[in-house]
């Protein structure tokens, strides 16, 4: 896995607050997306659901590989890896968050220098009382700070609605 600095792109971590239900935060400059799906109903979608996002199953299910291949750990980095033919894009990241409560796991991630973008995300599984087991996207994105990404920011924001429809869909298919 290639060295990446330490600190995060950003302040504020674990802005998209996994552990809590509603989110209210919209710190200045950042592009705020929250969507929920249902994933299905009972235990055995809860068991399914919970150990694939722990293991980082949105993102591998939805085309990227994630180095350590370990669960969700926070203050853990990672490298999240895609790849386009011979192009490979390698987005280090840290683990800012985890939620693991009876009816509710997750975390969010960070991006720390020479990631893409700057910002966080957070991929949260929730059921209610009836079962019904949920899935809730919650990122929030700004252009990087600095390096070769930042001028293509425009494209990687199309880049982005094509992979959160992914994420999205990634624990029902």
């Amino acid at each position: 896995m290639p060295t990446f600095p330490a600190e995060l792109t950003y302040t504020g971590a674990s802005l998209t607050a996994p552990a809590h239900d509603t989110w209210a935060a919209n710190p200045p400059n950042f592009r705020r997306f929250e969507h929920t799906v249902v994933v299905g109903h009972g235990d055995a979608v809860w068991i399914f659901a919970t150990a694939e996002v722990m293991k980082w199953g949105i993102k591998r299910r939805s085309g990227f590989d994630v180095t350590p291949d370990s669960v969700a750990k926070e203050g853990t980095d990672y490298c999240i890896t895609a790849r386009w033919g011979p192009v490979v894009v390698r987005e280090p990241v840290r683990v800012v968050a985890v939620v693991d409560k009876p009816d509710r796991r997750g975390f969010a991630y960070g991006t720390k220098l020479g990631h893409p973008v700057c910002g966080e995300e957070a991929f949260i599984v929730h059921r209610n009382a009836a079962g019904t087991v949920f899935l809730t996207l919650r990122s929030l994105t700004r252009p990087a700070p600095e390096g070769p990404w930042r001028p293509l920011f425009p494209a990687l924001l199309i880049a982005q609605r094509f992979f959160r429809r992914r994420y999205l869909q990634a624990l029902t298919t």
